[in-house]
């Protein structure tokens, strides 16, 4: 009982030192975009508020959607560096269920298991909130969401919205943190 007491403590310790959001436990389940519309969606997303996320480390995120030929969605997502430089990288996305078309899997890696990508909430021109939760040995998850826009900045009252939102479906809106959408010149102006 012991070891597996420091095994937790060692895996749960990890993400945390690391600005993560996890949980113990399972992920919730938040309800998605009733007749999501994929085409719609399509385009560049800014972020505006976010859970903490390891793997992003400079300012400026964004996300531009591209629909293929064969039903699948490029991903490619890009952030400013402190140095300056651009780092980005792509994916491809895919709704694993007709019926669910808001719930998707997002890959960037050949080999690693697909990461879910699930719309919650969207208007299409303004805003989106989107959420992704994976659980690791039935004991904790660790969770991400994103509230998105069009451009670089969003109203208070739509963020407040996003906010009831992913509380309402039992997500811990605490550790959201404002992401900066200042000085990005070299990622373009963020007209959408």
């Amino acid at each position: 009982m012991k070891a597996l007491q420091v095994l937790l403590v060692v895996l749960l310790g990890a993400p945390a030192a690391s600005g993560q959001s996890f949980h113990l436990g399972s992920c919730p389940s938040p309800p998605v975009q009733n007749n999501f519309n994929i085409s719609k969606y399509m385009g560049t997303w800014y972020e505006i508020e976010k859970l903490p996320a390891v793997f992003e480390k400079g300012k400026c995120h964004q996300a531009t959607y591209t629909l293929l030929h064969d039903g699948t969605v490029s991903v490619h997502n890009s952030e400013l560096l402190t140095n300056g430089q651009v780092n980005s990288i792509e994916g491809v996305a895919k709704v694993k269920d007709p019926s669910k078309s808001a719930v998707l899997a997002v890959s960037f890696f050949k080999g690693v298991p697909d990461d879910p990508y699930w719309i919650l909430s969207t208007d299409y021109q303004t805003h989106a909130l989107v959420y992704s939760c994976s659980e690791y040995l039935g004991l904790f998850h660790i969770d991400f969401a994103w509230i998105l826009a069009r451009t670089r900045t969003l109203t208070d009252d739509v963020v407040r919205q996003q906010h009831d939102r992913l509380a309402a479906a039992g997500i811990d809106i605490s550790r959201l943190i404002v992401s900066n959408q200042t000085g990005c010149g070299a990622l373009g102006s963020g007209k959408g």
